[in-house]
C-alpha cells in the first residue's frame, strides 16, 4: 500500500508562474526517496509541501490515506532536517536531542531513556555533556538528525543535511544516514543536488526539471537508462543524435547509419539517441557497424584516456584505454554496442 501519495500538486507563489505544476509522486513504507535537480526545479518546495510548510494551490497530500494537505506543520509528526542544523548553543547535546519531548511533557525519565538510546544509535554515545561548539561538523549534523528521529516520527524530511560538510565528511555521513535510515525503518525523503549522494543512498529518485519529474525510478535504472535528455544530460550523457525508427529495436540516423538497440521507446519515431563516452568501442579496423571518425582532441583523464572525434553524427565524446593510444589526427571506427545505446523519449 501506497505510504505517502502526492497528487496534481501545483504551487505557484506570485499567482503567475506556476513553481510546481502537477506534480504527483507516491512512496512505499520505509523507502529513502531523493529529490535530485539542479537549483530552481521545485525540490525544496516539494519537501516543504510534505512538511507542510507551503499549502498548494491545487491537489493533495495523503499520508496513509489521511489527507494532510490542509493539516498545519505542528500536528504532522514529521522529522526534519535542514542545511543549517539550528542546534541550540546553549544547551547540551543530550538536551538538544531531548528537546522534542520536553516540548511533550515527558517525563524526565523517560526523556532520559530515549536520549541515550538516540544517541547509541547516531554515534553519540559519549558526547551528551558537551555543547555544539565543541562538537565537529559531522557530529553537529547527527545531533540535528538524532533530535528529528528521537519523536518517532511518521516521516523523516532532510533538505540538502550535507551540503555544508566537506567531500570526505559528506561520503562518511551520506552512509551514516543510509544505516540509521535502514535500522530505524523510517520512510525518508532527502533532497539533494548532488547527483552522486543521492543514487549511493537512495531506493527511489524523482529527478526533477521545471517543476515536473521527468523521472522516477530506482538509481540503477535512472543511471542505465534515462527516459529524458534532460535526465540523460544531467546524469552524465555526453553524446547526443537524431535518429529515426524504422524497425523493432531499429533505427537511422540522418546520415544513413544504422543502429540496433536494446532500449528502445515503443512510441518515438523521430527522436533521439544517447549513449555514455566510456560505453563506445574505439577500434582501429573497419567493421560493418563501425562508424569512422578522426580524433581532433585528446584529453588525459589518470587511468584512461578521451578523445573527441569527429564523426558524421557530429562530434561524440569517446573514452579509451591506455593500452591503445590515439593521436590527433588519427583515424578510428566507432561501435556503438545495442544494450549501450539509449533512445530517448522525443
Amino acid at each position: 500500500m501506497t505510504f505517502v501519495d502526492l497528487k496534481k500538486i501545483r504551487v505557484s507563489y506570485d499567482g503567475k508562474q506556476d513553481i510546481l505544476k502537477d506534480l504527483s509522486i507516491s512512496m512505499e513504507k520505509g523507502e529513502l526517496v531523493s529529490l535530485l535537480g539542479p537549483s530552481g526545479c521545485g525540490k525544496t518546495t516539494t519537501l516543504r509541501v510534505i512538511a507542510g510548510l507551503i499549502k498548494p494551490n491545487d491537489g493533495t497530500f495523503k499520508l496513509e490515506e489521511d489527507d494532510l494537505t490542509k493539516v498545519p506543520v505542528h500536528k504532522r509528526n514529521f522529522g526534519m532536517v535542514f542545511q543549517s542544523y539550528a542546534l541550540f548553543p546553549h544547551l547540551t547535546i543530550a538536551e538538544n536531542v531531548g528537546f522534542g519531548l520536553k516540548l511533550r511533557k515527558e517525563s524526565k525519565a523517560s526523556i532520559n531513556e530515549k536520549v541515550a538510546k538516540m544517541l547509541e544509535v547516531c554515534g553519540l554515545e559519549n558526547l551528551g555533556e558537551r555543547y555544539p561548539k565543541q562538537l565537529s561538523g559531522g557530529q553537529r549534523q547527527r545531533v540535528a538528525l538524532a533530535r528529528a528521529l528521537i519523536i518517532e516520527p511518521k516521516l523523516l524530511l532532510l533538505d540538502e543535511p550535507l551540503s555544508n560538510l566537506d567531500a570526505k565528511l559528506r561520503v562518511a555521513m551520506r552512509i551514516e544516514i543510509k544505516r540509521i535510515q535502514q535500522q530505524l525503518g523510517i520512510t525518508t525523503v532527502f533532497v539533494t543536488h548532488d547527483q552522486e549522494e543521492c543514487f549511493s543512498i537512495s531506493d527511489k529518485v524523482a529527478i526533477m526539471n521545471n517543476g515536473v519529474i521527468e523521472q522516477y525510478d530506482s538509481p540503477e535504472k535512472i543511471y542505465r537508462l534515462p527516459k529524458t535528455k534532460f535526465v540523460a544530460q544531467f546524469i552524465g550523457f555526453e553524446n547526443f543524435f537524431s535518429i529515426r525508427k524504422t524497425g523493432a529495436g531499429q533505427y537511422t540516423a540522418e546520415n544513413g547509419q544504422q543502429f540496433q538497440t536494446t532500449n528502445p521507446q515503443p512510441e518515438a519515431t523521430e527522436t533521439v539517441a544517447t549513449i555514455r563516452p566510456e560505453d563506445i568501442e574505439l577500434v582501429k579496423e573497419t567493421l560493418p557497424d563501425s562508424i569512422e571518425g578522426s580524433v581532433i582532441v585528446r584529453t588525459f583523464l589518470g587511468k584512461s584516456y578521451q578523445y573527441e572525434v569527429t564523426t558524421p553524427l557530429g562530434k561524440l565524446l569517446v573514452n579509451g584505454t591506455s593500452e591503445q593510444i590515439y593521436e590527433t589526427g588519427d583515424t578510428v571506427n566507432l561501435v556503438f554496442p545495442a544494450d549501450k545505446l539509449v533512445v530517448l523519449e522525443k
